[in-house]
Order: structure tokens, then C-alpha cells, then sequence
């Protein structure tokens, strides 16, 4: 075991020579790298596996003897400066070295396919893998510069990945969005990691929780001080797990290849917050008020990623705020001292999460083969629908994600997020309230993303795949309404309306359709048109290297939840998760139990199940056609009878319909107050300097011209006048001030 300790350094350098070979090669032999790119891509996944059966037996090393081992080298010393970097596995590093390269790997191998037909093949792979390797060295780290350092290259590959097809300007925008949001809780937790020494003279985690703990018990250090300190540590987790304020760049950051959605946006890389807060929160226990901060931070962002995911058209945004949300419960457990729960569900979203991003991957890559390349389109959830019998393999792995994610038993974050429940109900009785409320919206808007991608019936060049003439609520035509009858089927392909291409008039047809009233506040018009002996393909399910990492995550789905089962329970009262947390000195779950009630536990899980079952009850209702009077309305005409059913149509849904869809108008606030008030700022600054600064140095320098050159015919070339303007000018002096200052 000591020797296996002993090399585990090295384990972050293994991935590394990927990116330097890719990168060495593309600039100074293109064309003979990108003939071996498939090799390449091979060992990017070879040596991540490498990782993985690295991390796999320090685990277990881990269950078995329980220990820690850290190991530190001196890199600069400078008088009393001393900057170290060392290796330190724990409990919680390798939880987390097992949840990266698990996931990574299956990441990598869907990617393979996904990307391969995609210019910047190579590219791609050398992001990945270099963000795989500062990923690795961030969870291991012993102490917070070296965390800072690897903090800041995964931000920089988060930021190269979510701009890698960058001449669309949108995503663009979106890395810069994900960029400079950042940047703000970077710069935040650099100060805090410069005060915390400024005050201990240690960046090590051992050293740093022992002297401020002394420190504040002696009342040696200004506990305001300390305070702020620790606000701005946790300032780097906001921003980084996307927690309110700092979340708006999360669902931007969709714009990315979709396999980067699920590692880095889903199961890793926002996690970092949340190992984060982990890592220091022996450091936050001992200081007031900022566990309470911590849990209502984490609160308010679940509460406010559900209702932004309730009205998203576009699938992967609202897995985004699914995301954000599920991040806030590992945050609010963590500040009500549940470290154990938090880690748990961080466990089991992640490979739910990674599992319903690779879904939408493989929904997206088959409507692609029907709308062609369009973001805008394939992404759509209203123009999907009917996808079950074409793609009947993602559908069913979409399924097990989203019962998981809906906390429905035995799916994995049944147990993780039940838990964090039950933890919430001995916390604040408030708490618990939205955390239940928020479950059942979970299970509302998952259950929505669902229905709307594989029931109903596919819209788009109106063909109805399930076979029926229903639509769902919220599907969207853009062609209007009565075009199904219009298409025919021919075997496996779509054949559109023959018409006389020698007429361009013929292109389009006489009449013209209003968009449905599911296209909400829009009075434009489309033209249906069919061009002549054109053929487009149904959907089809993705081959087996994208669809067997899904299985894979489906498995972890599965049966992943189990290791913190209650159920699983050894003599000593503690399932695998909590023997595995037990000996780690830098977490002790404040609200852990040795055993548990099962009375108790059923209680509780009756509950969760169901507030998830009404959820999914009132998605089925509002969102999946049920009786045949009702296929041809949509979800408004549903609401619209009389009385308070006008009301509720007209007041409370569309407002929380604009509220979701127009994500809280937050982006608009910050859009006001920040970006245009800096422009505004700028721009005043700009007139002040060009109109006041530099017209007063203006002056300054023309008046002393003057004023020189009216001195120069005051000379006469007399010294006996220069004598006596001399004394003529010191006896007004004595005369005038001379008098008044003996007066005070």
C-alpha cells in the first residue's frame, strides 16, 4: 500500500502527453497527426483507463485500512516563504478521482463517434484529455495554491471547450459569458486564500484548520476579518458550481459539443465547488454565520434552478438548470453540516446527470439526420416528439436518468436526495418546505423534458412517428397546423409534395398558416413549402460506441445508489459510504447516525415519493395527450373555461411561464445594472477625462504662458526697482497678516 502511495503522484501527469503530442503535432505536422487521430483518441482513452484502475485500488485501500497519506515537495523557499505542492489522498479525493475518470472515460468514448465527423477531431480530444489531468490534480491537492492553480486550468479548458466551434458567434459570447462570471468568483477566492495566510502563514489544509480554529478561540484574530476571508473562499464555489449570483453562465455554456455537457457541466468540473466547500468545511464550522450563509445560498439556488427549468425549450438548457439545481441541494446540505449526504447525491447526480446529457447527445445527433445541422432545431424540444420507436435504446436510458433525477426508488438519487430531506427537516422546518416542493418540480420538469422529446409525435416536417394525430402540449410546428396530412411514408424516408420546380411561385403555397397558439405572443406568418424529390430520414438510434457508455451510466443508475443504502448496513451500524468517510480528518459529518430506523426511513421516502409521483402526475396531465376530446388543444385552451380558470390562464401561468422562460430576468438585470452601467460608467469617465481633466492642465499650461509673458515686460533691468517692489511687497505682508494672525 505505501508503495502504490508512493507513486500516486504521478497519476495527474498521465493524461498529460496527449495534449502535448496533439498539439505539437497539429502546429508542426498537420496533415500526418490528423491521419493518426483515431490512434490518438484511442490512447486518450487508454490512458485515462490507466487512471481509473489507479483510482480504483486507492479506493479500496481506502475502505480497507482507512488512512491518509500526503506527500509534499518544496518548490520555491524564500526566507520565510516557503510554496509547497504535494499529493494528498483522502476519503473524499478518492471518491472524486473515481466519479472523473469513470465518467470521463465514458465521455471519451462517446465522443469518438459523436465528434467524428467534426473538423476539430483532435483538438477536441487534446481539451479533454488536458482537462482530465487538471481535473485530477485539483481533487488531489494538499493545500489551497495548488488548488487555485488547477482551479484555474480547468476554468481556462471549460472556457476552450464551450467556445470550440467559435465561429458561431453566439458561442462566442456564451465563453465569454462563462469566462468573466468566472473571473469574479476566481478573483474573490484568490483574495481569500491571500488573507487566510496573511493571517495563519499556511496554505496547507492541516496547519490551516488547526491555527484559525486556535485563533479564533483565543480571540487572537478579528473574527470580521476571518469572516470576509472565508466569504470570498466560497465566493470561487459559487461561481464555479453555477450557485446564485453567479449561475447565469451554466445554461450558456450549452452551446459546447454536447459530451463536454456531461463531464464537465454535469459531473465534474461544476462539482468543483461543491469538493471545494467539502475540503474547507472544517474551516467554516468554527466561524459564525457562514454555515447558515452557505445553506441558503444553496436554497435559494435550488429553488430558483427548478422554476427556470420549467418553460426551456431547448433540452440541454433545461438539463443546465436541472444541473444548477441538484448543485444547490449538495450546497445546502453541506451548510447544514450533512457533508455525507452532499457527497452522496454528488455521486449518484453525477452519473444520472452524465446519462441524461449523453441521451440528448444521441436525441440531437437524430434529428440532425432529419433537420440537418441546426441548434435551433434539433435541440428543440417542441419540434421533437415520437422519438420512442426510433431510438428505443436512448429512450429507455433517458427514462432510467430521469427517474432517478425524479427521486423515484431505486434509482440512485432516490437515496441521495432523501436523505438530504430528511437532514433538511432537523435542520429548519422552512428548509425543508421548498427542498420538498423543489422535489416535486424536479420530477415536474424532467418528466416534462421527457414527454415532450418521445411522446406525442415528431412535428417537424409534420410527421407523425408515434402514429397518432395528437400533438403534445408545447410541441411547436413552426408550419402551422393541418400540414400531417400532407406527407406520405415511403419505407424509411420522408417524401414531401411534388410540386412544378419550374414555377418559382409554386415553391410556396397560396395559403398561409398562423403559428399555433403554443408559440406564445407571436403573429407571424409561415409559408409551408416542399421542395421536389427530396428525401429526408427518420431518425435513427446512434451505433454502439455512443450507446454503450450510456448503458454503462444506466448501470451506475442503477445500482450506484445502493453503496449508501440504509439497507446496506454492515455490524457496525454503517453503510459502505459512511466507513468509507469515516476516517477522514478534514470532513466529520455533524448529523451522520450509526444506525438507522427503518420505520423512520419509510416514513420519510413514502413522503419524497410521493411529492415525485404528484410531479410526474401533473407533467402526464399537462403534457401528454390523455383523452381524445382533448387532442387538438393545447396546454392554454386546457385552462380556459371560466372564472378563476381565466384568471389562472392570464395571470399566474403565463407569469410563471415568463418568469421561467426568460430565466428570472436576471440576465436582463445584470445586463441593465452591470453591463450598461459600466458602459455608462466608461463612457462618463471618458467625458470627464477629455472635457475637465485635460482642459484644466489645458489651462494650467496656457495661463502660465500668459502669465510669463506679462511678468517679462514687468522687467526693467533696474535692480534698484526690483528692490523696492522687494520691500514694498514685505511690509503688505507685515501690515495684513501679520495683524490677523495675532488676532487668533
Amino acid at each position: 500500500m505505501e508503495h502504490t502511495y508512493q507513486y500516486s503522484w504521478i497519476i495527474p501527469f498521465i493524461t498529460l502527453p496527449i495534449p502535448m503530442v496533439i498539439g505539437g503535432g497539429l502546429l508542426l505536422f498537420p496533415t500526418a497527426t490528423k491521419k493518426f487521430r483515431r490512434m490518438l483518441s484511442f490512447l486518450s482513452v487508454f490512458l485515462l483507463s490507466i487512471v481509473m484502475l489507479f483510482a480504483i485500488n486507492l479506493l479500496l485501500q481506502q475502505i480497507n485500512r482507512h488512512s491518509i497519506y500526503q506527500s509534499v515537495w518544496s518548490w520555491t523557499i524564500n526566507n520565510d516563504f516557503s510554496l509547497e505542492f504535494g499529493f494528498l489522498i483522502d476519503p473524499l479525493t478518492s471518491i472524486m478521482l473515481i466519479l472523473i475518470t469513470t465518467v470521463g472515460m465514458m465521455v471519451l468514448i462517446y465522443s469518438d463517434n459523436y465528434m467524428s465527423h467534426d473538423k476539430g477531431y483532435l483538438r477536441f480530444f487534446a481539451y479533454m484529455s488536458f482537462f482530465n489531468s487538471s481535473m485530477v490534480g485539483l481533487v488531489s491537492s494538499s493545500n489551497l495554491i495548488q488548488i487555485y492553480f488547477f482551479w484555474e486550468l480547468v476554468g481556462m479548458c471549460s472556457y476552450l471547450l464551450i467556445g470550440f466551434w467559435f465561429t458561431r458567434p453566439v458561442v462566442g459570447n456564451a465563453c465569454q459569458k462563462a469566462f468573466i462570471t468566472n473571473r469574479v468568483g476566481d478573483f474573490g477566492f484568490l483574495l481569500g486564500i491571500l488573507g487566510l495566510y496573511w493571517i495563519t502563514g499556511s496554505l496547507e489544509f492541516r496547519d490551516l484548520f488547526e491555527i484559525v480554529k486556535n485563533l479564533i478561540y483565543n480571540n487572537k484574530v478579528d473574527p470580521l476579518f476571518v469572516t470576509l476571508c472565508s466569504l470570498l473562499l466560497f465566493s470561487g464555489a459559487v461561481a464555479k458550481s453555477a450557485q446564485f449570483p453567479l449561475h447565469i453562465w451554466l445554461p450558456d455554456a450549452m452551446e459546447g459539443p454536447t459530451p463536454i455537457s456531461a463531464l464537465i457541466h454535469a459531473a465534474t468540473m461544476v462539482a468543483a465547488g461543491v469538493f471545494l466547500v467539502a475540503r474547507l468545511l472544517p474551516l467554516f464550522r468554527v466561524i459564525p454565520y457562514i454555515m447558515n450563509l452557505i445553506a441558503l445560498i444553496g436554497l435559494v439556488t435550488v429553488l430558483l434552478g427548478a422554476t427556470l427549468a420549467l418553460a426551456q425549450k431547448d433540452i440541454k438548457k433545461g438539463l443546465a438548470y436541472s444541473t444548477m439545481s441538484q448543485l444547490g441541494y449538495m450546497i445546502l446540505a453541506l451548510g447544514m453540516g450533512s457533508a455525507r449526504s452532499s457527497l452522496f447525491h454528488l455521486i449518484t447526480h453525477a452519473y444520472s446527470k452524465a446519462l441524461l446529457f449523453l441521451g440528448s447527445g444521441s436525441i440531437i445527433h437524430s434529428m440532425e439526420a432529419v433537420v440537418g445541422y441546426s441548434p435551433h432545431k434539433s435541440q428543440n424540444m417542441g419540434l421533437m416528439g415520437g422519438l420512442t420507436k426510433h431510438v428505443s435504446i436512448t429512450k429507455i436510458s433517458f427514462l432510467l436518468g430521469t427517474l432517478s433525477l425524479s427521486g423515484i426508488p431505486p434509482f440512485a438519487c432516490f437515496w441521495s436526495k432523501d436523505e438530504i430531506l430528511s437532514d433538511s427537516w432537523l435542520y429548519s422546518p422552512i428548509f425543508a418546505i421548498i427542498a420538498c416542493y423543489t422535489a416535486g418540480l424536479t420530477a415536474f420538469y424532467m418528466f416534462r423534458i421527457y414527454l415532450l422529446t418521445f411522446e406525442g409525435h415528431l412535428n417537424i416536417h409534420f410527421q407523425d412517428y408515434s402514429g397518432k394525430k395528437s400533438s403534445s402540449f408545447y410541441s411547436i410546428s413552426l408550419w402551422g397546423k393541418g400540414g400531417s396530412r400532407l406527407i406520405k411514408k415511403t419505407n424509411s424516408f420522408l417524401t414531401f409534395l411534388k410540386i412544378n420546380t419550374n414555377k418559382r411561385a409554386s415553391f410556396f403555397l397560396k395559403k398561409t398558416y398562423r403559428a399555433d397558439l403554443n408559440v406564445r405572443k407571436s403573429s407571424s406568418t409561415f409559408h409551408i413549402s416542399y421542395l421536389n424529390n427530396i428525401f429526408f430520414p427518420y431518425p435513427q438510434e446512434a451505433n454502439n460506441t455512443m450507446l454503450v457508455p450510456m448503458l454503462v451510466l444506466a448501470s451506475f443508475t442503477l445500482f450506484i445508489g445502493f453503496i449508501g443504502s440504509p439497507f446496506n448496513q454492515e455490524e457496525e451500524g454503517l453503510d459502505i459510504l459512511s466507513k468509507l468517510l469515516t476516517p477522514s480528518l478534514y470532513f466529520l459529518d455533524q448529523n451522520s447516525k450509526e444506525s438507522t430506523d427503518c420505520y423512520q426511513f419509510l416514513t420519510n421516502a413514502t413522503f419524497s415519493v410521493s411529492i415525485a409521483f404528484f410531479g410526474i402526475f401533473i407533467a402526464s396531465f399537462l403534457y401528454k395527450p390523455v383523452y381524445s376530446s382533448l387532442q387538438n388543444l393545447d396546454f392554454l385552451n386546457l385552462t380556459v373555461r371560466k372564472g378563476f380558470q381565466k384568471i389562472l390562464r392570464d395571470k399566474i401561468i403565463y407569469l410563471i411561464y415568463d418568469w421561467s422562460y426568460n430565466r428570472g430576468y436576471i440576465d436582463v438585470l445584470y445586463a441593465k445594472s452591470l453591463t450598461s452601467g459600466l458602459r455608462r460608467l466608461t463612457e462618463f469617465t471618458h467625458f470627464f477625462d477629455k472635457q475637465v481633466i485635460d482642459r484644466i492642465i489645458n489651462g494650467l499650461g496656457f495661463s502660465s504662458f500668459f502669465l510669463g509673458e506679462g511678468i517679462k515686460y514687468l522687467g526693467g533691468g533696474r535692480i534698484s526697482s526690483y528692490l523696492l517692489f522687494y520691500l514694498f511687497s514685505i511690509f503688505i505682508f507685515l501690515f495684513l497678516v501679520v495683524p490677523f494672525y495675532f488676532n487668533f
